[in-house]
């Protein structure tokens, strides 16, 4: 049996990938996507270092395309980097010589959290980019401009092989330190119990993320395969200090 309504009577809302967004976003001032590992904190790496980012759905040759239209760079797979390539790895953009590669824009397939990025935005929401590093300035940046409108925070989560929704323990922390850092920045009135969950969840483990986020399973994953790096750089809770916004298809600093 289905509710109505579900978290619609609630002004700050918690769920999971592309279906839970399009479940809480509709009427929500901003809505704060959190694929920790590794999609949006690469993407606020970006920004913090001064590049643009497209999220694109496909990783195709139509992602090559839209790359070589708008002059920018295509993110390619960790598998398949060469020397000075980005992939969705954050090291790879910490360890490229920016200004000598002359990268201002970054095409991010991904997906998750850029899929679920790119379909928020043509549903017309207006979506921030939320991981460990920056959770807290993002929550005092949307709780500035709210005046009591709605939030939605959708964790991206990750895929099972048959290609359903596996929810990541990483994003469930990320979405938690929004919405704790957005409960203390407003008071926290009107948050759904799904956010609250998240909320008790990132309390839960706030003290040891250094050490309990390469021992979830997507962390593991990205030791095992060589970018235990990505995980450290994911788990500076509060190392970023941008806004990454998705404007006119692209994120840009707030």
């Amino acid at each position: 049996m289905a509710v109505a309504d579900g978290q619609g009577v609630f002004r700050v809302r918690f769920d999971w990938g592309p279906v839970g967004a399009d479940a809480v976003a509709p009427g929500a001032a901003y809505v704060a996507v959190v694929d920790v590992l590794s999609f949006t904190t690469t993407l606020t790496v970006a920004i913090e270092q001064g590049i643009s980012v497209l999220p694109y759905r496909w990783r195709d040759d139509s992602a090559v395309a839209v790359a070589r239209l708008h002059g920018a760079m295509l993110a390619v797979l960790r598998s398949q980097a060469g020397p000075g390539q980005i992939t969705l790895s954050p090291e790879s953009i910490l360890n490229t010589d920016l200004e000598a590669a002359k990268i201002d824009r970054l095409v991010l397939p991904s997906p998750n959290g850029s899929a679920i990025s790119a379909r928020l935005a043509d549903a017309g929401a207006t979506v921030v980019g939320v991981c460990l590093r920056n959770a807290a300035v993002a929550a005092e940046w949307v709780a500035e401009r709210t005046a009591g409108r709605p939030v939605a925070v959708v964790a991206a989560g990750e895929r099972w092989p048959d290609g359903s929704l596996r929810p990541a323990v990483e994003d469930l922390w990320g979405a938690g330190a929004f919405l704790a850092a957005l409960a203390e920045a407003d008071g926290g009135a009107g948050f759904s119990p799904e956010a609250l969950t998240a909320v008790a969840a990132y309390h839960g483990v706030a003290d040891r993320l250094a050490t309990a986020l390469p021992e979830s399973v997507s962390g593991r994953e990205l030791r095992v395969n060589g970018f235990a790096g990505d995980v450290t750089v994911a788990a500076a809770v509060g190392a970023g200090p941008v806004v990454p916004v998705l404007r006119d298809g692209w994120f840009v600093p707030a």
